[in-house]
């Protein structure tokens, strides 16, 4: 890929991209479907952002159900027709005694990653009242149903269920469309969470954002499109469009956010 096309992307994303490539050119050269891990959005938009440049081969993505975060990617050659099944996810139910215990998102993911399983290596993890789902891959439900029996000190197993039954999430994302000075961490999180721009810089240097599941502390760090942010104790954030600067030198962008 040309050097001016990587310039549109973070320096850290050079990786990625290099997978991507790689991909593509299996797909092509083997003239079958690729199938990956799990992406987050960020990489989904760089994955058809690539695939886009190419005549020979094209891109699926599912993660088990409309509008999921993190999802599969599929390579494929023009005479395949992809489906469902060729993602090889299957749909975990957490089971545990509701009566007497409470779980929360936090415990499921990090009992999962405590497990050693990359985050690249299970899909969303879906919530409804009280009820948890896990979208995993295929292969690696039958080590999470032998393996993991606790859930901080709740007891559980991993059922499987049929993705006719999967879980509607209980999140609220709320649009917002506002103006930032720029793209810098702190004055998205500001942004979002109406926070002063001290609080969010102090809230990013304590560790306590995320962006697209890795823990960022540089104030400085410059967003894109499709980043997912996480704040703890303030909630989550997706960047969905930078749009062109007003007259005050601000650019317009379009987030969505749900609050903790």
């Amino acid at each position: 890929m040309a050097r001016d096309f990587r310039q549109h992307f973070r320096a850290e994303e050079g990786a990625f991209i290099d997978q991507v490539q790689d991909w593509l050119q299996q797909a092509s050269g083997e003239y079958r479907p690729v199938l990956t891990d799990f992406a987050n959005p960020r990489q989904v938009y760089i994955a058809q952002t690539l695939v886009n440049q190419v005549d020979d081969v094209k891109l699926a993505h599912w993660g088990g159900y409309p509008r999921a975060e993190m999802q599969r990617l599929l390579f494929y050659p023009a005479y395949f027709e992809p489906t469902a099944a060729d993602f090889n996810l299957a749909l975990l139910a957490v089971a545990y005694p509701v009566k007497f215990m409470e779980l929360h998102h936090r415990q499921v993911m990090g009992t999962l990653i405590g497990e050693g399983l990359e985050r690249t290596a299970f899909g969303d993890i879906l919530r409804q009242e009280q009820r948890f789902q896990v979208v995993v891959k295929q292969e690696l439900a039958p080590f999470i149903r032998q393996e993991i029996t606790h859930v901080g000190k709740a007891r559980v197993k991993f059922v499987p269920v049929d993705f006719a039954a999967v879980l509607t999430p209980d999140v609220d994302w709320e649009p917002l469309q506002t103006t930032v000075a720029s793209l810098r961490l702190d004055a998205v999180v500001a942004a979002g969470f109406n926070y002063s721009r001290n609080r969010a810089k102090q809230t990013i240097e304590k560790g306590l954002v995320r962006v697209n599941w890795e823990t960022i502390d540089r104030p400085d760090y410059e967003l894109d499109e499709y980043d997912l942010l996480s704040v703890r104790h303030a909630g989550r954030l997706r960047l969905q469009a930078v749009g062109n600067r007003n007259r005050k030198d601000k650019l317009r962008v379009e987030m969505a956010i749900v609050k903790a």
